[in-house]
């Protein structure tokens, strides 16, 4: 079976809305209210070597399909299979991605061929369906210390369960690196 990872910036107090650009008052509050420090962005780097699949949600797949194409940076991810799970995208343009109509058929493609783990990027409202189902193995929070008070939060408190804290690490800047497997 393949590992699936779901992968946030997320405030101290939770929210991941809107890290780098997007709807939320305080939209991009990861490069504007905390200085960068490359180290941080390491595990971003593993992510993308480690995977050999990218989940995304509608909502995400919208903000990502018209920009990371175009980004050097994101090679990898754009040649690698992309999945979306979505009840109305009908045709994505993305090269390489392939629409779920429900979480069984995420589920299926975690039991399927495949090599790499498949990570989710941003994509809250899956991410918490994910984890109501149990199919998350894996979180790789940057913890930002920034408090919103408001926006969409990775976690709704309907999850159960436990989780192990496997690497951590805390940066200059104050942002926290922890990573937790999900305890079955």
């Amino acid at each position: 079976m393949r590992t699936l990872i779901v992968t946030e910036f997320m405030t101290l107090d939770g929210v991941v809305d809107s890290p780098g650009g997007g709807e939320h008052p305080r939209a991009g509050w990861t490069f504007n209210e905390v200085p960068f420090v490359e180290e941080m962005y390491e595990i971003k780097g593993r992510e993308q070597d480690e995977a050999g699949a990218m989940l995304l949600g509608r909502v995400s797949y919208d903000e990502f399909a018209p920009v990371w194409p175009a980004m050097d940076e994101f090679d990898v991810y754009n040649a690698m299979p992309k999945y979306v799970v979505s009840s109305t995208l009908a045709d994505p343009e993305w090269n390489n991605t392939t629409v779920l109509r429900s979480l069984d058929e995420v589920a299926a493609l975690k039991q399927g061929d495949g090599e790499g783990t498949i990570i989710v990027h941003a994509s809250p409202t899956l991410a918490q369906g994910l984890a109501e189902a149990g199919l998350v193995d894996r979180y790789h929070l940057l913890v930002f210390p920034v408090v919103l008070g408001e926006g969409k939060r990775l976690f709704t408190g309907r999850e159960q369960g436990s989780l192990k804290l496997v690497e951590h690490e805390v940066y200059s800047n104050g942002v926290v690196k922890q990573v937790f497997d999900v305890v079955r």
